[in-house]
């Protein structure tokens, strides 16, 4: 990873992390679930999301965007850390390993993950609502946020993953599910980015399409490490969507073809770059880092 990638991304994480850890210290009765939050939200893990938010902004604009940024990064690893806690429950994937840690079901109980799952997903519009922006720019961002995550973007997605383990699906139907289950958060975070940093209609095209790309790349690889990478540098369970009988980029493509696959992805985002001009090198290493990443 190059080193302006590597400090970029630890400052993101500094920031976001900062941000999640004053939303979540509220005194509240509820001690466990705050502390099903935290477990949730502050453990390790790659912030890719909050990232995007963060770099898009930067591009387009100065670094003294970053703080306009802090909120709605935050509030991106809120639906993140949310829709991990429930995708590993037992009714959905029922996996015991997340982050190289044990899942918040298995760490706390299922209750307590269903409703810090419940909780974080809240907290991620608490966040936008209360940032310091103007309410033309907090309705743009709730509305891509709410878009993304709901019953046309993430939560679709994991419908239809759950639906179709045990079936056969084409290469457009994989792609759509993806599309939703994974491209669609990320697609968010780059939007969200991208507005917070004054983009106009061309630029939001330009990094519509680096983002469409990126998240389809970004599931591309992990089907890859899924099958080639073992359990302790994944951090979650090596070969669960075999194990489930999922359909996958690398079941339904092979080997090779994923990583034909990837790279074409990967085309396609350096591509839309070119188009949007400004300061995009930072953009550019997290599709690197996207499409060679070993975890």
């Amino acid at each position: 990873m190059p080193a302006a990638l590597q400090v970029f991304l630890r400052t993101a994480n500094a920031r976001v992390e900062q941000t999640l850890k004053e939303a979540l210290s509220d005194k509240s009765p509820a001690d466990t679930l705050f502390a099903a939050m935290n477990y949730s939200a502050l453990g390790p893990g790659k912030r890719l999301r909050p990232a995007l938010v963060y770099a898009t902004a930067q591009a387009l604009t100065s670094e003294e965007v970053l703080t306009a940024c802090d909120p709605a990064a935050a509030a991106l690893e809120c639906i993140h850390a949310y829709s991990l806690v429930h995708d590993d429950l037992p009714a959905m994937d029922d996996d015991a390993l997340r982050r190289g840690r044990a899942t918040c079901h298995i760490e706390f109980d299922e209750a307590t993950a269903i409703l810090a799952g419940d909780a974080l997903q809240t907290q991620a519009f608490e966040l936008l609502v209360s940032a310091p922006m103007t309410s033309d720019l907090k309705v743009q961002l709730i509305a891509e946020l709410a878009h993304a995550s709901g019953a046309r973007g993430m939560v679709a997605g994991q419908a239809v993953d759950l639906a179709a383990v045990d079936k056969a699906l084409t290469l457009d139907q994989l792609k759509q599910m993806h599309r939703l289950k994974t491209g669609a958060l990320i697609l968010a975070s780059a939007r969200i980015g991208a507005l917070i940093g004054g983009a106009d209609s061309t630029q939001l095209d330009a990094i519509t399409r680096y983002a469409k790309a990126i998240g389809l790349a970004f599931q591309v690889q992990d089907d890859i490490l899924d099958v080639t990478t073992d359990t302790a540098t994944l951090g979650k369970t090596q070969g669960a969507d075999i194990a489930r009988n999922k359909p996958t980029y690398v079941s339904l493509l092979g080997l090779d073809g994923a990583r034909a696959k990837a790279d074409e992805l990967h085309r396609e985002a350096s591509e839309a770059l070119v188009e949007l001009g400004g300061q995009t090198r930072i953009l550019q290493q997290l599709a690197d880092y996207i499409v060679h990443r070993d975890h």
